[in-house]
């Protein structure tokens, strides 16, 4: 059914091309533009915060991205406009519900890297962006919003995690901070101390199985994750230094050398309230197969054995007697 709708989508951008060309008007910048709603309303002003859906295409109709398919719109807050790339004098033509043409010219987005320039933007060419305002709102409602939205996330994350571990019968132990683990395969091997440098295969997946990366091939071949001239080894790293997350860095000192393990790191110990990009939510908990493939140790000074408390000396109380 999403393909069947995304493909209407596609086709109606499609259809409206020819006469969006027709009625083109300029900025004052440079980039064209053609109204295709006439709505009333207020008009968007500076720092208000606009919610949009965009597709983005070449001037040969080639899709370039879609929030659409991304399956969620994005968030812009309004600013005074720095160049004619950032689109930031057309949004105060516009009110919610607005549909629209952008054409940013090719020229002016290369302009200075030339090198980076793609063979089907030549020179004359414009991105074109089919915009839908779906959403305006004040910067101060906008953060009300989101902060309310991350407040049920939050208060969700704890249930969820607990949820994975029930579905899938696990029995985890769980550290101070929060981290919890299970170790798979134990090893009699030495455990890595902080500042060693460790080797480790790791598979890393949200709550609901969707694997956002790897450092195994075969698996990222299969979630569709194969990324072409990557070299799928072990990642190396100084363990302990903050180098990685929070949870890799305790839960990789709590491994010995060739041990397997299943880290559930909350978002206190990852990305927190921010995420990471589109693949990683707020507030996720992070699921992350383990292997500690080799340690790497540098020299650590010596532990002084712990001295003995001293003997504590007798004291003799000698009963007077009665006179």
């Amino acid at each position: 059914m999403k393909k069947y709708i995304y493909s209407i989508i596609l086709f109606c951008a499609f259809t409206i091309t020819a006469n969006a060309q027709n009625d083109l008007q300029r900025t004052s910048q440079g980039a064209l533009y053609n109204l295709f709603t006439h709505n009333t309303g207020d008009r968007i002003k500076n720092d208000d915060v606009i919610t949009l859906q965009i597709i983005q295409k070449t001037d040969k109709d080639s899709l370039l991205s879609s929030t659409y398919a991304l399956g969620h719109p994005v968030q812009v807050k309004v600013q005074p406009s720095q160049n004619v790339t950032d689109m930031m004098e057309i949004f105060p033509l516009l009110t919610t519900g607005d549909s629209l043409l952008v054409k940013i010219p090719a020229d002016s987005v290369f302009k200075g890297h030339e090198n980076s320039r793609p063979p089907f933007f030549p020179a004359g060419s414009f991105f074109n962006f089919y915009m839908k305002i779906v959403k305006v709102q004040s910067l101060n409602d906008a953060i009300a919003e989101r902060n309310a939205e991350l407040e049920k996330i939050k208060a969700a994350e704890a249930v969820d995690a607990n949820k994975y571990i029930t579905s899938n019968k696990l029995v985890m132990k769980t550290t101070a901070s929060g981290l919890k683990y299970v170790i798979f395969k134990p090893s009699i091997k030495a455990k890595p101390r902080a500042g060693d440098t460790v080797l480790v295969n790791y598979t890393g997946h949200l709550l609901n199985g969707q694997v956002f990366d790897t450092s195994i091939a075969a698996v990222a071949d299969k979630a569709g994750l194969l990324q072409e001239g990557r070299t799928y080894e072990p990642i190396s790293f100084v363990v302990g230094s903050g180098q990685v997350i929070k949870g890799w860095d305790e839960g990789l000192l709590l491994l010995n050398n060739g041990a397997k393990a299943k880290f559930l790191i909350p978002s206190s110990l990852a990305y927190g309230e921010q995420g990471q990009g589109d693949v990683i939510p707020p507030y996720s908990t992070l699921v992350f197969d383990v292997e500690l493939v080799a340690v790497k140790p540098i020299p650590h000074a010596a532990v002084a054995p712990a001295k003995k408390p001293a003997a504590k000396k007798k004291t003799t109380i000698t009963a007077k007697k009665k006179s």
